[in-house]
């Protein structure tokens, strides 16, 4: 963990999305799967548009959430408050969680086989060096008020991530 106060993400987190369908682009452009593009343009069109505006909503709707209650957007800046509230009640990541139906739906819209491929890798990177970084800073910075929002809300979705017989404990 970094001295400052903000957390000592790896990157900073739409870099990882940029580079990822950057990539992919690239992948399909020299090494075609087709696989998505025999599908209905139309179809594709549809769908896609679906899952980039679920993914979208979340992302959004975390973004505002943090900047009505006065607290930082991006991860190279403190925390000043901890937001356990509005979309917050039910992922503690709706940000990173928007990300992966807005990278399905390019995916699909697009015809980029390699992206879902290319996203088992950026999610690592995303949970490993970006989420778990700031869920370390935001322990240390809000102690066991961020233990006990950790423990009742899940760190994606479904189940609460972190309520496991480790994190119970350190209550």
């Amino acid at each position: 963990m970094s001295t400052r106060d903000a957390p000592n993400v790896i990157v900073f987190p739409p870099i990882i999305i940029l580079a990822t369908v950057s990539l992919a682009v690239g992948l399909q452009w020299l090494v075609p799967l087709g696989l998505l593009a025999h599908i209905d343009a139309a179809c594709r069109l549809a769908a896609g548009a679906l899952l980039l505006l679920l993914g979208v909503l979340p992302t959004i709707a975390g973004a505002v959430t943090l900047r009505r209650r006065g607290t930082n957007v991006l991860p190279s800046r403190p925390a000043t408050a901890l937001i356990t509230g509005g979309i917050y009640r039910w992922t503690r990541n709706p940000m990173y969680t928007g990300g992966a139906p807005v990278m399905i739906g390019v995916a699909i819209i697009f015809a980029l086989d390699w992206l879902p491929v290319l996203m088992i890798p950026s999610w690592l990177t995303l949970h490993f060096g970006v989420v778990r970084r700031e869920e370390e800073y935001l322990e240390q910075k809000f102690g066991d008020d961020y233990r006990r929002y950790r423990a009742q809300v899940p760190r994606y979705l479904g189940f609460a991530g972190s309520a496991s017989a480790e994190s119970l404990t350190t209550q």
